[in-house]
């Protein structure tokens, strides 16, 4: 991705780790310090993007761990292409609800699939483009569940897999967070709503801050 005045968040983890909530407060605050924020998501954040949450989240039937991978990989490519890309060339602040990430985390480590493999896919598809902060939610799985069962919603299909599942998720992001501390900002989810905000804010001011140099690929070992 070319040079940029925009910054670029994504939030990570969980299902009930509370990424909604923190973007809501994260996209508030910034408009209140006359910042144009750009709210998005993976999947869903465009009209194809809609297409594809629907079939990876609410299909009925199965689908193969690979093709599942690939239709996350195609959502990328076009989000970044047509969402995020301009949004930062005209150096507004993209504020997005999961990215590439999530799909190491959920269908490399919780399908066990080759991580790097499904990495490498994304990485391709968004042709390198990493963000410029990454904010994981951390949570107990089991918390996490209680959250959701709370909210009392029909749960989606990656909602609604055993707790092996969800552990081996949790354990992906953290993995990926201590490969990349200077990307990532890990904070307890279970924390209470205002600390994790003050904290979310506390990384971005910084990030404002500074100057930013193109997001790309760590180059391999």
């Amino acid at each position: 991705m070319s040079a940029r005045r925009g910054l670029w968040i994504t939030l990570e983890g969980g299902d009930g780790a509370g990424k909604t909530t923190q973007a809501t407060l994260l996209e508030q605050w910034l408009r209140d310090r006359g910042r144009t924020v750009v709210r998005t998501r993976e999947p869903g954040g465009t009209d194809v993007g809609a297409l594809v949450r629907d079939i990876v989240l609410h299909h009925r039937g199965d689908i193969a761990p690979r093709a599942e991978a690939l239709l996350y990989a195609a959502d990328r490519a076009h989000h970044v292409a047509s969402v995020v890309r301009p949004a930062l060339e005209r150096g507004d602040v993209v504020i997005q609800d999961r990215y590439l990430d999530s799909s190491v985390a959920y269908q490399g480590a919780g399908r066990v699939l080759d991580a790097g493999e499904v990495r490498d896919l994304s990485l391709w598809a968004a042709e390198g483009a990493l963000p410029d902060v990454t904010v994981l939610l951390d949570l107990d799985p089991a918390l996490a569940r209680r959250r959701l069962d709370a909210a009392d919603k029909p749960f989606d299909r990656l909602e609604v897999e055993k707790a092996e599942f969800h552990e081996r998720v949790r354990a992906a992001f953290l993995d990926l967070a201590a490969a990349e501390p200077g990307r990532f900002l890990v904070l307890d989810a279970a924390r209470p709503v205002d600390d994790l905000a003050a904290a979310i804010r506390a990384r971005v001011r910084s990030a404002l801050s500074a100057e930013h140099a193109p997001a790309s690929a760590p180059e391999p070992s």
